[in-house]
């Protein structure tokens, strides 16, 4: 079959370039994921979704595709957080598991999903490894109270294939904003998404709101899932394709500055394992999402009550 007119359509330059409905955007992707294409066709389905960026319903579509692929991460009857994980850290440490591992404590079932999409940076999953949660290599039920880590390659094979298209072009693809708006659970879990420019934040709206998913929406630390330690963001809650602000951003000089450990994993384990311990307090940006995560999660439409 081949992308090639696809290509011909999102192709044209910023000006030019016509939107697909969402049911073109799920044949394209369905295809790509499948593997069905040349690295040719791929290369240039990239280059040309990132000049001319994607719509809502583009989105939708790429989201429908990845669904119906993916390998399914059993969560019924429960209150389940999902925490995408792939853009690591680089001058601040990754939080992350610290977010996750708190939200354990509440009672919340976590799944943490995600891959190292840049050598540079730490990842969420070497914090983990030094924090003794290991990657899971079956797609068991979610429980109480605990955390997993699932790599993106046991998910959908070929979704982990199209993200690592950036290490060969150097830049990222739909793939990226996808993940950030995947749930991969089985039945109703409460995703974290997060951006790391105001653009985005629209755009990722839109489409949550689409979809009708149950999700917090947040300008990220470094593009990862959790809040900014030095300073609370602002946060939308989505259910039913509604949204609200459930908090708004810190405003202000900035009083204290919390003490944070250095990037690397071993020094963000041992700070994260002292914060734990109560050694150290959580940081009150983080404390706050945690407060409209277990909430959300436990009543995913409470914020439309009058």
């Amino acid at each position: 079959m081949g992308i090639a007119g696809y290509i011909k359509e999102i192709g044209r330059g910023r000006d030019g370039a016509r939107a697909l409905n969402r049911d073109q955007a799920a044949d394209l992707m369905g295809q790509v994921l499948d593997g069905a294409v040349t690295d040719l066709e791929v290369g240039a389905f990239c280059l040309a979704m990132r000049v001319k960026g994607e719509t809502p319903q583009e989105m939708a579509g790429f989201l429908d595709a990845t669904r119906q692929r993916l390998q399914l991460v059993p969560n019924a009857n429960q209150p389940t957080v999902v925490l995408p994980s792939y853009n690591g850290a680089r001058k601040l440490p990754v939080l992350t598991p610290l977010l996750a591992l708190l939200l354990a404590r509440q009672g919340v079932a976590v799944l943490v999903h995600g891959m190292a999409t840049e050598t540079s940076r730490t990842s969420t999953q070497s914090v983990f490894q030094t924090l003794g949660i290991r990657p899971e290599s079956a797609a068991e039920a979610l429980t109480s109270g605990s955390v997993r880590y699932v790599p993106t390659s046991l998910l959908c094979p070929g979704l982990a294939r199209l993200l690592d298209v950036r290490r060969v072009v150097g830049l990222r693809n739909p793939a990226h904003s996808l993940v950030k708006l995947m749930n991969p659970c089985s039945h109703t879990a409460l995703l974290v998404g997060s951006y790391t420019h105001p653009e985005y934040a629209e755009s990722m709206s839109a489409t949550l709101q689409l979809m009708q998913t149950s999700a917090l929406l947040l300008r990220g630390t470094e593009g990862e899932p959790v809040a900014d330690p030095r300073r609370t963001p602002a946060m939308d809650a989505f259910a039913n394709g509604q949204m609200q602000r459930v908090q708004v951003a810190q405003g202000g000089p900035l009083a204290q500055l919390p003490d944070l450990p250095a990037p690397d994993a071993a020094s963000t384990g041992r700070w994260i394992e002292s914060v734990l311990n109560g050694q150290r307090p959580v940081p009150e940006p983080i404390a706050v999402q945690l407060s409209h995560l277990v909430r959300l999660a436990q009543t995913p439409v409470s914020f439309m009550t009058p």
